[in-house]
């Protein structure tokens, strides 16, 4: 006897069932990496391990943030905005080899956020060799010199003021207040070599020179000793230090110099991450019984994310608050807390919302030929800091803007009169 009709019926449909569902999630695999494909793709390689990766963390969370809170509102003509991350722990051998990733396997639209001078100084070399690609490094996070000069200025663009802005305008400050024994301690590389020679070029208008100079290896941790360091300076009897360096290693010279009963101001550049070195002070002080952050200077090339009277910064609080991203686990060493806010992301936030507003002024945004006259001619961006951001053919930075903060019941406040520390 055959099986009965309802079964051999059943029986004879699965195979078709089971084909239609192939076919169905096929097309909805080929839907989906079409859309893929259509993603704006930025690339980017920065510190997310290693003794600096709060910088790489920080920058990349403010502008992740900035393109989820985009993403979800439609993207940018229609497009998401991804992108695709490598950790180079702020080491320039592997932001090369990032970078030709990046370029020749992810084919990305443009590089951005890229963290330090050692690293990019090294990639921008890379650039010119791709010029058939229209390929633009975006707003990475350094005031040095090289990609603010020829032959690389043209393949970059950048949003924050200078080292040589940001140390002429401490020196300047330093110098108005009677501070006029400068000295300066700074990385071995070339981040820290563009730092001192801002000191050094301010000085010299002023007809002085710095009274000494130490140095320490990139990649120094805070639990290294720096005493040697503080004896080269203190021994040189300075009013005032500049600090060109990371958040571990200047941290461990400002811990060693106050432990040292040594109470000069020591001013930092915005290189160092702010919070992050603020809150090796608080710890470390704290264990120790002792106040690590008297005397602390900061510039800043964004405005104090406190200052809620500006549009940018009640709208990167909101973001933060509601659409917080981390970069992926595998580029992070374990144990990272991420700050609630800091200037670094704050700054990364600003790199992401200048980068959108750019590709909105793109006909084609996925045309890179495109992408440079688009910032450049499109005049003045309103980011909402009440400095209005410019580009042209001529001028690849986008501020000139310094700020200068110092810490004032745990954090960082503006500094609003400098003759506190009146010589």
């Amino acid at each position: 006897m055959g099986r009965p009709l309802g079964q051999s019926g059943n029986a004879a449909l699965r195979p078709k069932l089971f084909r239609r569902k192939i076919l169905i999630a096929a097309a909805l695999l080929l839907l989906f990496s079409a859309a893929d494909a259509e993603d704006l793709v930025v690339g980017v390689s920065a510190a997310f391990s290693g003794p600096s990766r709060g910088l790489g963390i920080e920058l990349y969370r403010g502008s992740i943030s900035y393109f989820e809170m985009i993403n979800r509102q439609g993207g940018v003509h229609g497009k998401r905005i991804s992108v695709k991350a490598y950790d180079d722990g702020y080491e320039p051998d592997s932001a090369i080899q990032n970078t030709i990733r990046l370029i020749e396997k992810d084919d990305v639209l443009l590089l951005f956020d890229y963290v330090g001078t050692p690293t990019v100084t090294r990639v921008l070399p890379l650039l010119p060799q791709y010029r058939d690609r229209d390929l633009f490094l975006f707003f990475p996070f350094t005031g040095a010199q090289p990609q603010r000069q020829a032959p690389y200025d043209k393949y970059v663009f950048n949003l924050r003021a200078s080292y040589r802005e940001e140390t002429q305008g401490l020196v300047n400050h330093f110098l108005e207040i009677g501070r006029k024994r400068i000295a300066v301690f700074y990385q071995i590389d070339a981040y820290g070599r563009s730092g001192w020679d801002g000191v050094k070029r301010t000085l010299a208008e002023h007809g002085l020179k710095m009274v000494a100079e130490a140095t320490y290896r990139r990649g120094t941790p805070f639990s290294e000793s720096l005493q040697k360091q503080v004896d080269i300076l203190k021994n040189a009897g300075p009013d005032a230090i500049v600090s060109v360096g990371s958040y571990a290693a200047c941290a461990a010279f400002i811990r060693d110099a106050r432990n040292s009963g040594w109470n000069v101001p020591i001013a930092n550049v915005s290189f160092v991450g702010s919070e992050n070195l603020l809150n090796l002070l608080l710890e470390s002080g704290a264990k120790a019984g002792k106040n690590y952050t008297q005397n602390l200077i900061n510039s800043q090339v964004v405005p104090s994310y406190e200052d809620t009277r500006l549009a940018a910064v009640r709208e990167y609080r909101d973001v933060m608050k509601r659409f917080s991203q981390m970069p992926p686990a595998h580029l992070m060493d374990p144990g990272y807390k991420p700050l609630p806010y800091s200037f670094v992301s704050f700054e990364g936030f600003l790199n992401a919302k200048l980068l959108v507003e750019i590709l909105r002024r793109m006909e084609n945004p996925l045309d890179r030929k495109s992408l440079r006259d688009a910032v450049e001619s499109t005049g003045e961006f309103d980011l909402g800091i009440e400095t209005p951001v410019s580009f042209g053919p001529e001028k690849h930075q986008g501020l000139d803007t310094v700020y200068y903060s110092t810490v004032e019941n745990g954090s960082f406040h503006p500094i609003k009169d400098w003759n506190r520390w009146k010589q």
